[in-house]
């Protein structure tokens, strides 16, 4: 019980000299404010003393009207940095937003100037495709529907551009069939042109001409005689001869007072070819070979004056002048 005593007696003192500490502090705080509230309330006089010897100027002021004046002054001045400060970035995000519009006119500038050359370039192409068309037999306005006229007419603002751009767009739409007729066509031709007889016989259209089909005089006897062929020359032995279209190689045969060495391939449409004179083969009988495809090599076989190629063009039973099928595209002077 005595221990019970004891502790009850630390207690007391404990909650005690907290009491007395929170009672300590509290007379302080109330002191401070005190103290503070007689400062802020405490009367002043400012005296205002002219140079001359006039009146003298006093104003009685209480501490507190100064202290919110000060404290007004600070935040105004406070406020005014602030504003500079914002007013200054703003000022240069203006600048940079200035600088990017001017780019972006600058950008628009050039594009303007590549759709006006692109319009340039689409009236050529329109003529051209038109011209084309008309040369192959297709009307143009027929095979091109869409918004075709005054494809571009420049100038004006950007919606013109944009509107031309437009224009374009659809008129190249349009323009994707003829132009795949167009192909078809020339596709058709160049299969056509590959089963006749129609490009140089000697490999990188290399020699010249000798003698050309027709009458002419023997280069052994002298009396005229019937060539059957064109005769042409590299002026060496051993340049690569081709077919001159798809076919089958007929037969491969030697002349010793004729041809000599020589070789016949059958072709479509009832077109027969003859090379002769070769010093060699690079085919066989019987073998199919394609337009440009290497089947011997010049040479001075049979009866001949010299190195060339003797080449001959049959239509059915008739030989004819190799000369209007040579490179039909383009062809050789004569």
């Amino acid at each position: 019980m005595a221990q019970v005593y004891h502790y009850k007696r630390i207690e007391n003192g404990i909650v005690k000299a907290l009491k007395n500490r929170i009672s300590w502090l509290a007379e302080r705080i109330g002191d401070f404010f005190r103290a503070v509230g007689r400062l802020l309330t405490r009367d002043y006089t400012i005296v205002l003393v002219p140079h001359s010897e006039k009146r003298v100027y006093n104003f009685h002021v209480k501490f507190i009207t100064i202290f919110a004046g000060i404290f007004l002054f600070f935040g105004l001045a406070a406020v005014f940095f602030l504003y500079s400060a914002l007013a200054g970035n703003a000022r240069s995000g203006f600048t940079e937003q200035d600088a990017r519009l001017r780019e972006t006119q600058e950008d628009l500038e050039k594009l303007r100037g590549e759709v006006n050359q692109l319009s340039r370039a689409a009236r050529s192409f329109e003529a051209v495709l038109s011209g084309t068309l008309s040369t192959m037999g297709v009307n143009p306005a027929a095979a091109i529907t869409g918004e075709r006229a005054s494809l571009f007419s420049g100038g004006g603002d950007f919606s013109r551009e944009v509107e031309d751009l437009r224009r374009l767009s659809v008129y190249l739409s349009s323009a994707m069939e003829p132009v795949k007729e167009i192909g078809d066509i020339l596709n058709s031709q160049s299969s056509i042109l590959s089963e006749i007889p129609s490009i140089w016989p000697i490999r990188g259209g290399i020699g010249h001409f000798t003698q050309f089909f027709g009458r002419s005089p023997d280069p052994f006897t002298g009396m005229s005689h019937l060539h059957t062929g064109i005769d042409i020359s590299t002026y060496r032995q051993g340049d690569p001869i081709v077919a001159t279209a798809d076919g089958q190689v007929a037969f491969i045969a030697y002349e010793p007072n004729g041809f000599g060495n020589y070789i016949v391939i059958r072709h479509q449409h009832g077109f027969y070819t003859r090379y002769a004179h070769m010093l060699s083969f690079r085919v066989e009988a019987g073998q199919q070979v394609k337009q440009g495809d290497v089947i011997g090599y010049i040479g001075n076989t049979g009866r001949s004056t010299g190195p060339h190629l003797h080449y001959e063009v049959h239509s059915g039973f008739e030989v004819v002048d190799p000369y209007p099928y040579l490179n039909i595209r383009l062809n050789p002077p004569r």
